[in-house]
């Protein structure tokens, strides 16, 4: 039995239960580790994704606590 085609815009090989948007671009990421000597996990990419949706809510969270509407650096 043939697959059936993904939908128009969904990216190949993406999750579909992905909870958030990859913020990282991934060819540079690559690019560092492969500038140091070392290969890319498969998963590395999304994993620094999700730290970095990690990073922005607590920054986000400062934010609003301090009764600001702009995100600073030091609220990371």
């Amino acid at each position: 039995m043939a697959k059936k085609p993904a939908p128009k815009g969904a990216a190949k090989g993406a999750k579909k239960d992905s909870s958030h948007e990859v913020l990282v671009v991934g060819s540079k990421v690559k690019d560092v580790i492969r500038a140091a000597g070392l290969r890319t996990s498969g998963d590395l990419v999304e994993a620094l994704s999700e730290r970095v949706h990690s990073f922005l809510a607590g920054a986000v969270e400062r934010a609003q606590k301090n009764g600001r509407a702009t995100v600073n650096p030091h609220d990371l």
